[in-house]
């Protein structure tokens, strides 16, 4: 085994990689038979996204390999490139400055840190109670009302969404810990300490959440017809989200053997989690058309900026945490 990563979690990433190698071969041949001229866009495009692909699986093994603290570290940077873009985009004053340092290098590391440590009664509480209540407070003491719930509501929906919902994908480390013994983080396991079956189970999220994402492209793409909501993502087909997410459940349940969970079971978990997906991507997509913008960054060529990759991760990734925690433990 190297780092978190065993013989099963080997064999996954061996065939996410084999499914690389299909997709950068489809992208040459691709480039050989047609028209640069006319599809030249949309060639650019594809070779972005199947390199940027390359480039974030390798830094998710790299992570893996080296161990739970290089995955925590791996999503606090995730978490803090992610809001950045977000607090880019949205009205804030000069006033806000110093709440702004409270949100990007106080809060994110310490909720990280508490997901290091195990210490689940914090990781849960800290965002959504003490952040929570403390941010507001300390915007109202530089005497700024001018828009006030508007920025308030901006600040504490960007730390929920970029920080405390990123937060359970390095977390699920420690489901199958929690599973075994039924008990809280720090009663049963040291900083640092999530294994193989963690990383594994936290594999299967990443791969079913991503692998809908895209295979709901595929399906929009090839029979897609009737948008879901056309004002918010034209591109977002009710052919493309049930083809999607249900290619996506099958992915997930033939991938029940990489977890601790049955058939049935993989599949309940898939299918709520690319629903979930499907909503982040939804709700993403509506904050950028009210901010004018078409990504929310340019960090990934072919992808947009991080929020626009995570979008689907992000809403899934707090309730498969939860419903795996209440339900197994």
């Amino acid at each position: 085994m190297i780092g978190l990563l065993d013989r099963e979690a080997g064999l996954l990433l061996a065939g996410v990689v084999g499914v690389l190698v299909v997709a950068s071969a489809v992208t040459a041949v691709l480039f050989r038979v047609l028209d640069r001229e006319r599809h030249d866009e949309l060639l650019v495009n594809l070779a972005q996204r199947v390199a940027a692909w390359w480039a974030m699986i390798a830094l998710v093994v790299g992570a893996l390999a080296l161990g739970e603290t290089a995955v925590v570290l791996v999503f606090l940077a995730v978490a803090l490139l992610g809001l950045r873009e977000f607090v880019t985009i949205s009205p804030t004053t000069r006033r806000d400055h110093r709440t702004l340092v409270w949100l990007f290098f106080i809060i994110p590391p310490l909720q990280f840190w508490f997901v290091w440590e195990h210490w689940y009664g914090m990781f849960s509480v800290f965002i959504p109670v003490y952040a929570f209540l403390f941010l507001p407070t300390r915007n109202a003491l530089t005497g700024e009302t001018r828009d006030f719930l508007r920025r308030s509501a901006v600040i504490q929906w960007s730390l929920m969404v970029c920080v405390y919902a990123v937060s359970h994908v390095p977390a699920v480390l420690n489901l199958p810990t929690a599973m075994e013994h039924g008990r809280e983080f720090a009663e049963y396991a040291p900083a640092g300490s999530g294994g193989a079956e963690g990383a594994k189970l936290l594999l299967f999220l990443v791969i079913v959440v991503q692998g809908s994402d895209v295979l709901q492209y595929i399906w929009g793409k090839t029979l897609g017809r009737h948008p879901v909501a056309p004002t918010v993502s034209p591109n977002k087909t009710w052919e493309g989200f049930v083809g999607g997410v249900l290619s996506a459940t099958a992915l997930g349940t033939a991938l029940w053997w990489v977890t601790p969970f049955a058939p049935w079971q993989a599949a309940a978990l898939s299918l709520v989690s690319c629903l979930m997906g499907f909503a982040g991507g939804l709700v993403m997509s509506s904050i950028k058309r009210d901010r004018g913008i078409k990504d929310f960054g340019a960090i990934l060529p072919g992808h947009g900026g991080i929020m626009d990759r995570v979008d689907s991760l992000v809403f899934a990734a707090p309730v498969f945490f939860h419903l795996i925690r209440f339900f197994f433990t």
